[in-house]
């Protein structure tokens, strides 16, 4: 739309077209209000019913709420307008008539179930506070990105329909292709391996994962986006700094670029940039700080997962992002490396929130023989893998990476009660549409 002011943009004395949603009309009898909202922000229009053409006024006063219009007129200082400026219009065209029955109220005045909102996504992000969860996801991206490409990391693109499963298991979607049997794949990670053996060494990721979990809980979906790194003669403790450090980059980023959704959201003033180390605890010293919380009702065992609980006990008890590595190797997946040292314990390591795990990484077995070895060991077949395993005969170097769950870092980043809150349109056990 050719010669549109954002409203934010707006200054006494410039003759502006803007152009919007109604977000309310107010009429106080000789005069009303309609109060126009876009992307950056609200104005008022100011309707004179004495003073002002009077097909004018009524389209002003009759338009009903959420309708597209544009405004065209003079801007006025007013410092009783709610932005401290206002619009005197010369024209409105209704572009767009909304339906006066709205399935939920984007002025947030009436609250609607979680439910209703994802079911009508588009009003939903009308409101503000929607809007801001998704202007600082976008910033998250962008900022963990940048930092990628500080790392010298190349991003790439990997196949998203696969012939195997990444883990192998029933946590698989299977589609047909082409008559053949293919997955919606689980996890970038066989094809991030590949390329650290290629000429681009170390690379990252964005992108969807998909997980035939059947999960049904706050913080789990079954689309969900990855953010993913691997490096090339890196170890595991390297890859842990590269986290760390992505993850700072993330909060830098939202501190530096989204203060006024912050606000918005009610968090300005409490928003933190992480700072310092994260400590970083061996599996074996998580449970035993686990057990001597009290919170669980058995104690924990070595071999033993974390238990939600656990994990939110421990959470507590250490107060910031952490690492919890050295896991026992019979838990962690086959291309995880083992401890030259002790073959019991794994190179793996999960970085974790308060409130949840984050990420999942350690140091890859780049050796061949010692890969087949541990696909035997979990009950998978080399062979359906080969198109993986054979580059490891060409000369593969020690490498290590990670892969961060984008929602949760949102989530966790903004105190939100549901991962669905974190993204667009949820995929999960009852949700395929919209």
């Amino acid at each position: 739309m050719q010669n549109r002011t954002y409203t934010a943009d707006a200054e006494p004395g410039d003759s502006v077209t803007v152009a919007g949603w109604v977000h309310e009309v107010r009429d106080l009898g000789g005069i009303a209000f309609l109060i126009l909202r876009d992307k950056s922000g609200k104005i008022q229009i100011k309707l004179e019913k004495d003073e002002m053409d009077e097909e004018l006024v009524e389209t002003g006063l009759d338009v009903a709420r959420e309708s597209v219009v544009s405004v065209s007129g003079d801007v006025k200082e007013e410092p009783r307008a709610p932005t401290g400026v206002e619009v005197v219009p010369e024209d409105i065209d209704v572009m767009a008539e909304a339906d006066t029955q709205l399935p939920l109220d984007p002025s947030g005045k009436v609250d609607a179930e979680l439910s209703t909102r994802l079911d009508n996504r588009t009003l939903d992000l009308r409101k503000d506070e929607v809007k801001a969860v998704f202007e600082i996801r976008a910033e998250i991206l962008r900022s963990v990105r940048d930092a990628f490409r500080g790392l010298n990391a190349t991003e790439i693109n990997t196949p998203k329909i696969v012939a195997t499963g990444t883990e192998g298991g029933t946590e698989l979607f299977p589609i047909t292709y082409f008559g053949q049997e293919a997955f919606m794949n689980q996890s970038p990670q066989l094809f991030k391996q590949l390329m650290v053996g290629s000429g681009l060494e170390r690379v990252f990721e964005v992108g969807p994962i998909f997980r035939a979990e059947e999960h049904n809980t706050p913080r789990h979906l079954n689309e969900a986006t990855s953010i993913d790194f691997e490096s090339a003669f890196f170890d595991h403790t390297e890859a842990m700094d590269a986290c760390e450090h992505v993850v700072k980059a993330a909060y830098e980023g939202v501190a530096e670029n989204c203060q006024r959704e912050l606000e918005t959201l009610g968090l300005a003033e409490e928003f933190e940039v992480p700072e310092g180390e994260f400590p970083r605890l061996t599996y074996e010293e998580a449970i035993e700080r686990i057990n001597a919380t009290g919170e669980l009702d058995e104690q924990l065992v070595w071999g033993d997962d974390l238990p939600t609980e656990g994990e939110r006990a421990l959470g507590e008890d250490v107060g910031e992002h952490y690492f919890i590595t050295d896991w026992p190797s019979e838990i962690k997946p086959f291309y995880i490396k083992d401890h030259d040292d002790d073959e019991t314990l794994s190179t793996g390591f999960d970085m974790m929130h308060p409130r949840m795990e984050l990420v999942s990484g350690g140091q890859r077995e780049h050796r061949f023989e010692h890969l087949v070895a541990g696909f035997e060991q979990q009950g998978l077949d080399p062979d359906q893998f080969e198109y993986y395993t054979k580059m490891f005969k060409y000369g593969m170097p020690p490498h290590a990476g990670w892969g961060l769950g984008g929602e949760r870092l949102v989530m966790t980043m903004l105190g939100l009660d549901n991962i669905r809150e974190a993204v667009l349109f949820p995929r999960d056990r009852q949700r395929l549409s919209p």
